[in-house]
């Protein structure tokens, strides 16, 4: 087994490639690889609205109420786990709530989680 680290778009990703039936004539071959997909990735939100933004980066720990939803100022949204810790992402003002993030997705500081409308 041979251990590789490979970068794609930015992102560093541990590969482990097992050698078998390996001859000293083997051929080259181009492979094409793709970018691993994130797990429940929700689609990137268009809707018009006040904007929800992370304050750090972290990771979607869970969503507290459903796509659609109405939601009143202050109501907490969502959780950010970041360093070990969960924070509540509030809404900022009343509305209806669309989210830009799925459970599980890592976000980055000033990114868009949702769009309050």
């Amino acid at each position: 087994m041979r251990n590789f680290i490979v970068t794609i778009d930015g992102k560093s990703y541990s590969v482990g490639v097992e050698e078998v039936g390996v001859t000293e004539k083997s051929e080259s071959r181009h492979v094409p690889v793709s970018a691993p997909t994130v797990p429940n990735a929700a689609p990137k939100i268009s809707a018009s609205g006040e904007k929800v933004l992370s304050p750090f980066p972290g990771l979607i720990k869970n969503l507290l109420v459903a796509d659609g939803s109405a939601v009143k100022k202050d109501q907490p949204i969502m959780v950010l786990e970041a360093m070990k810790m969960d924070n509540e992402i509030t809404a900022p003002c009343d509305g209806k709530v669309t989210f830009g993030v799925a459970k599980g997705a890592n976000v980055e500081t000033n990114a868009v989680l949702a769009v309050i409308g």
